[in-house]
């Protein structure tokens, strides 16, 4: 759908790409490094936040292949409030079935007890400081794929995706610990949205998109 060159493009991610998309979470999952060593279960990030995006949202759900395979991703979601509805009855009830809960005293957890704690309390309401920004999405990237302006590229291939669809705003959610993301989101015209309703532990940046016939290819 996208070459960006040297043997990198983009394309639509299928049930297939499953394994693919929960690996590159797991290896970007830590503020933008890897987290296989932190993480006692590799599989639970992936569930959390690439594989249901496949699944409720297909037509926004893109992978980024490189010369040695699956090197990226880039993940849309076009009314959060209508994700955030089908993640609480058609996924959540599954996985919390499939996974024990840690309980809630934080000292007692290991390895990927945060993630299993996350599981069984999601938090699925939209604050209304972001009700001008109705879309969200994820991107990352293996470390074979940036610095290419592959990222640039494909930010600008979902934002016009979504303003194709009628979005009016995108937003996404940031570890304060990622610098490098916070730049890049930075130079792709997005800005933090501080507001006293968000939580605390995540930087939300936000970009106002412009309503457009097609994406460019």
């Amino acid at each position: 759908m996208l070459d960006f060159g040297n043997g990198f493009a983009l394309r639509q991610a299928s049930r297939s790409d499953h394994p693919a998309l929960a690996l590159i979470c797991l290896k970007t999952g830590d503020a933008g490094k890897d987290a296989t060593a932190r993480e006692d279960d590799p599989t639970l990030l992936g569930q959390i936040y690439t594989i249901p995006y496949q699944l409720f949202e297909p037509d926004l759900a893109f992978i980024i292949d490189g010369p040695s395979g699956a090197s990226g991703y880039v993940l849309g979601v076009a009314d959060t409030g209508s994700f955030n509805a089908k993640l609480a009855v058609e996924w959540y009830p599954r996985l919390q079935a499939s996974v024990a809960n840690p309980g809630s005293d934080r000292s007692l957890w290991r390895g990927s007890d945060w993630a299993r704690h996350l599981i069984h309390h999601p938090d699925f309401a939209v604050p209304k400081a972001l009700a001008a920004y109705p879309s969200h999405g994820h991107i990352d990237l293996l470390p074979e794929a940036r610095g290419k302006g592959i990222g640039r590229r494909a930010m600008a291939f979902l934002e016009q995706r979504l303003a194709a669809g009628g979005s009016a705003g995108l937003c996404l959610g940031v570890d304060p610990e990622n610098h490098d993301a916070l730049s890049f989101y930075r130079a792709v015209g997005f800005e933090p949205l501080l507001d006293p309703e968000l939580p605390k532990d995540c930087i939300h940046v936000v970009k106002r998109l412009a309503v457009s016939a097609e994406p460019s290819r």
